[in-house]
């Protein structure tokens, strides 16, 4: 099982950040920092790891975007006489939110969790343009994979030279300091989804 993430478990990065992205609940976040970890332990190349994660998230949100938003939730809306009522109030606003913040919400949903799947809906039900979600899109995919990718090969890098040179006494001071920074991030997170 180790050899299998160790050598060949890119395609399965692809895969569980695609479904995370296109609207089901996986941990492809979680994965990205997996492998980054991995990547700087000589196992795969970040580089690779960063291209592999961020298509991954343009073709999942794409999909999410066309079967779900596009597609999908406004037939679904037409068909139920319930779901009809309710669209009449939501859908103008969904629209009018994708006109003045479409790109702001594609772009930063890529770096909250509850967003991360539901903005492409969003974007599809709120007929925002496709190529202007696509570059919002692409640009958020790249800048988190990216970013969350090079954070945790250079933590993983840095974790490692330290326990390597310092023993366990640098093992626990990696773990204050990465339960200290999962905390924080956590925070600003929530904050930042309140402003949302």
């Amino acid at each position: 099982m180790t050899h299998f993430f160790t050598h060949n478990g890119l395609p399965l990065l692809f895969v569980v950040v695609m479904l995370e992205s296109f609207g089901i609940p996986l941990p492809g976040e979680t994965a990205l920092i997996f492998f980054g970890v991995l990547a700087s332990k000589g196992n795969y190349s970040i580089a690779e790891v960063i291209a592999i994660a961020a298509a991954a998230a343009i073709v999942g949100d794409n999909l999410g975007y066309w079967v779900i938003g596009r597609l999908g939730g406004r037939a679904l809306f037409q068909r139920n006489r319930w779901l009809q009522r309710w669209s009449e109030s939501v859908i103008p606003r969904t629209e009018d939110l994708m006109k003045r913040h479409g790109a702001k919400t594609v772009f930063f949903g890529r770096f909250i969790a509850i967003l991360r799947f539901t903005a492409a809906w969003v974007a599809g039900l709120g007929k925002m343009h496709w190529w202007k979600f696509l570059f919002w899109n692409a640009a958020g995919g790249i800048a988190w994979a990216a970013a969350v990718g090079l954070i945790a090969y250079y933590g993983g890098q840095a974790a490692g030279d330290a326990i390597t040179r310092y023993g366990l006494f640098a093992a626990a001071g990696v773990a204050v300091l990465v339960v200290g920074g999962v905390v924080g991030l956590h925070f600003a997170r929530r904050r930042l989804e309140k402003r949302l």
